[in-house]
């Protein structure tokens, strides 16, 4: 089928080449669609209005294959979180112009620099917005407890976050349409596993899966969440504004501590100690990923398809369904 396929699980930050030179594959759910990225290539699959797939495939190079710094770890972690970022956005953005195609035209808005700058924008305020709400407001409840002890401040405002982010994954999955980003994201799961295992890339050879992988980003980010408490132990007690937002500036490092841990546990996954680090991960993805339809599952497999067969750059190509 391809001459790229493991059977490894892919990283947590996916479509990059381990030191053996195993390639993995990973991607992203997005509006009516599934982005999968490889290392060299990333494709964005979208159910189209009429009812077939439309594909866009481009070319990319990571950082870390254009300098040796890139692959330092821990260095390598943060950089290769804002690397998903860029390209997660760029695949919304592609979703969200489809997605237009269901209005009228008359009243649909276009999709130029303008559609794009206002989407990077938006998701640069929410990252903000995020990082404030989970790293700096349960500083603040902790505070507020009168906490004296550096150790257990900092467990308590690390299980705060916790509850935040759990809380947070929670609320959204009741947004319907969020429901179908999460149907989209269990069919992307299922067919990486298909494909780590070399079963036929159908939607019958993908139903036998789980749509829950181990190395999945909200597991990464719950490991995030876990390694921050660790981190900012070593930090005491914040006594005044400025420390705690000193705090912030140890997030990219948290990001990349958590990538290794993430790194080593894929490759120690038949260890007890890795698979306790995966189960909490894995347990939050019975929020974050749904059963998908098998039109689901044939739009994550035209992605994965068009990432393996590694079709030209920036091409939308309309797929029947029976094709994907």
């Amino acid at each position: 089928m391809n001459e790229q396929t493991d059977s490894r699980p892919s990283s947590p930050i996916s479509g990059c080449a381990d030191q053996s030179g195993a390639v993995h594959y990973g991607g992203q759910a997005v509006i009516e669609g599934v982005m999968m990225r490889g290392p060299d290539r990333v494709a964005t699959a979208v159910r189209l209005p009429d009812g077939t797939i439309g594909v866009h495939t481009t070319d990319f190079v990571s950082l870390a294959k254009r300098s040796r710094f890139f692959r330092w770890p821990v260095v390598r972690g943060g950089f290769a979180l804002i690397e998903s970022l860029a390209l997660g956005i760029k695949a919304l953005n592609y979703s969200a112009s489809v997605a237009m195609e269901a209005t009228e035209p008359a009243t649909r808005p276009k999709s130029d620099w303008r559609t794009s700058f206002a989407l990077g924008a938006t998701m640069v305020v929410a990252f903000a917005i995020g990082i404030f709400v989970f790293f700096y407001v349960p500083l603040v409840i902790a505070g507020r407890l009168g906490i004296e002890n550096s150790v257990l401040f900092n467990l308590v405002d690390g299980v705060i976050r916790v509850v935040f982010f759990i809380a947070y994954i929670w609320g959204i999955s009741l947004w319907k349409e969020m429901r179908r980003v999460f149907e989209y994201h269990g069919a992307e799961h299922r067919v990486i596993f298909a494909q780590e295992a070399g079963a036929p890339l159908t939607p019958d050879g993908a139903r036998r899966f789980t749509t829950r992988h181990p190395r999945c980003g909200t597991s990464f980010l719950l490991i995030v969440m876990v390694v921050s408490i660790l981190v900012f132990m070593l930090t005491g007690k914040p006594d005044n504004i400025g420390e705690r937002l000193a705090r912030i500036l140890l997030v990219p490092v948290i990001a990349g501590l958590s990538y290794e841990v993430m790194k080593l546990s894929a490759k120690k996954s038949a260890q007890a100690w890795a698979k306790v680090v995966s189960a909490p991960g894995v347990w939050l993805q019975s929020i974050t990923t749904k059963e998908p339809s098998d039109d689901q599952v044939e739009v994550a497999i035209a992605a994965l398809s068009a990432v393996l067969a590694g079709k030209d750059d920036a091409r939308q190509t309309p797929v029947d369904q029976g094709q994907a």
